[in-house]
């Protein structure tokens, strides 16, 4: 079928909607490479007979194949959203969807919902919360450990189709250039992407030996997720190019981040790529996050500067074009320069709120946050929230388990730091030797060392400690047994630290604008 009866049967099923079975409407949705015929309760996603060379959907042979793909691709994150491939029967004048005759078309057929409730459009009215941010981060987190991962054998995850994606960006945007702006920031781009690739080859290929090149999404954005009765779904993966969704998992989240960071959702997009590897442990693919940053700003810069460059604009839309791919390339251009990492550790008592106050501290100075309770799980293979039966110097909980805590805290801590990204070290540290040994390690890596020092009431401490016990829900398994040997053993900080010290009185509600401004001028003090 050729684009035109394919376009003919298009405006046949909408006019005759009403003789299909279980629909009384049809209206259209088109994009770049489908038709969806929304019918109120269903939607008929089918396929445009067309070749781009990086999705070739020209047979109806093909179409069914990806169809089927579609079909068992998105039934991994949505499948009560996708329900099945049905054909379209009949003729292309008097057509019937999942009728017996010979199929001329073919359809993934899907729950319909309201374009209200995707991602980006409560984004643009004020609605997206820390909550759905969550939601997203597990799902991806849980999804990325359930998917195939690549063998070693084949050429997703090789340094040829990492980087060939990454030139062809530029490739792309560079006849259409014409400013010498935009040369010369594009040119800085290039060289940075260069540079940076051949930087960490060995760093792409360990990811492939490690497992972490698998069959993603492909497409993650807040275009492609949906709140649907309150809960976030995931849908429209890419099935058209296996190259696009086998892919490195960092890349998938990278994508996620950088739509998030150009709506200006900077404070939700480092909570989103906080959750996902506290629930991983992948803190070690920080080290490619900056690459996959600027290729998926590039991707997105790309296809907004073709779309400026395409017959039949007047010159107010090529503008409004040109300052969106302006943007891409902004936000790319702030990935590449970073501002210094800085090293922060806090201290304070279980139940002093390190944890829930850290978590808006670490937004606003764009943080990775390691939490001793949460890496103490991991190193003994306990999940997150997972009771392991310990108790004071039992278990996982022994002096041994907890010197080998705080040094995978600090490797940790050392592999964000030389990869650009401030950290915060969410532990008790009542021991001065551990305070000693992160000192030692931000002057290593010549990163500003700040200590952050909660505190509240002991009452206030064994209250939100029996409370946390109740609930059950944290990694921590403090009890108050466990604070008040605290109390008995503690190292208080000394004269010394306490001149590099911010005291965060956890009384409070919430901490000031002040106190967040005094945290910054301490990291950054130039």
């Amino acid at each position: 079928m050729n684009p035109d009866k394919q376009n003919a049967l298009i405006q046949s099923l909408q006019q005759s909607a009403v003789d299909q079975p279980d629909i009384s409407r049809a209206d259209l949705l088109e994009t770049h490479i489908s038709y969806v015929l929304l019918t109120g309760i269903f939607a008929y996603k089918i396929k445009k007979a067309l070749n781009l060379g990086f999705l070739d959907f020209s047979t109806l042979e093909k179409r069914h194949f990806y169809c089927q793909e579609e079909l068992r691709l998105n039934q991994r994150l949505a499948p009560d959203l996708y329900l099945d491939v049905v054909a379209i029967t009949g003729s292309v004048a008097r057509p019937l969807i999942n009728g017996d005759e010979p199929a001329i078309e073919y359809a993934v057929k899907m729950h319909q919902f309201s374009q209200d409730s995707l991602l980006d459009q409560l984004e643009s009215h004020g609605m997206l919360q820390a909550k759905h941010i969550d939601q997203i981060a597990s799902k991806i987190a849980a999804f990325h450990q359930s998917i195939p991962v690549a063998s070693r054998e084949s050429p997703f995850g090789s340094n040829q189709n990492i980087r060939q994606p990454a030139l062809e960006n530029f490739e792309q945007i560079k006849p259409l250039l014409h400013l010498q702006d935009d040369i010369k920031q594009f040119a800085q781009l290039l060289t940075w992407t260069e540079d940076t690739f051949i930087t960490h080859q060995s760093d792409f290929d360990e990811r492939k030996a490690n497992g972490f090149i698998r069959e993603c999404h492909g497409d993650m954005h807040m275009g492609n997720m949906a709140l649907i009765d309150d809960v976030v779904t995931i849908f429209d993966c890419i099935e058209f190019n296996e190259n696009l969704r086998w892919i490195d998992v960092i890349s998938e989240i990278a994508f996620v981040a950088m739509d998030l960071f150009h709506r200006n959702q900077n404070k939700l997009a480092w909570r989103f790529l906080n959750h996902y590897m506290e629930i991983t442990g992948d803190y070690y693919g920080i080290k490619v996050l900056r690459y996959y940053l600027v290729y998926r700003a590039l991707v997105r810069a790309k296809v907004t500067c073709i779309r400026a460059n395409q017959p039949g604009l007047n010159n107010e839309q090529r503008e409004a074009l040109m300052a969106q791919y302006r943007q891409f390339i902004q936000l790319a251009d702030s990935f590449i320069k970073p501002p210094r990492p800085a090293l922060c550790i806090t201290h304070g008592f279980s139940g002093s709120g390190k944890t829930t106050f850290s978590q808006s501290i670490l937004e606003e100075i764009c943080a990775i946050r390691i939490r001793s309770d949460v890496e103490r799980k991991r190193l003994f293979n306990f999940a997150l929230h997972e009771k392991s039966g310990s108790e004071i110097n039992i278990g996982i909980y022994t002096q041994d388990a907890g010197n080998q805590t705080y040094t995978q805290l600090a490797a940790i801590a050392r592999s964000l730091i030389l990869a650009g990204f401030s950290v915060i070290a969410d532990a008790t540290f009542l021991k001065q030797a551990d305070r000693d040994a992160f000192k030692v390690l931000a002057a290593e890596l010549c990163a500003p060392f700040l200590i952050l020092d909660f505190v509240a009431p002991e009452s206030i401490l064994r209250a939100r400690i029996i409370q946390r016990e109740k609930c059950g829900t944290d990694a921590s398994e403090a009890n108050l047994a466990v604070l008040a040997n605290q109390i008995r053993s503690q190292q208080p900080l000394t004269p010394d630290e306490l001149a590099e010290t911010i005291l965060i009185d956890t009384e409070e509600p919430s901490i000031s604008p002040l106190l967040f401004e005094q945290i910054k001028s301490r990291l950054n003090p130039f």
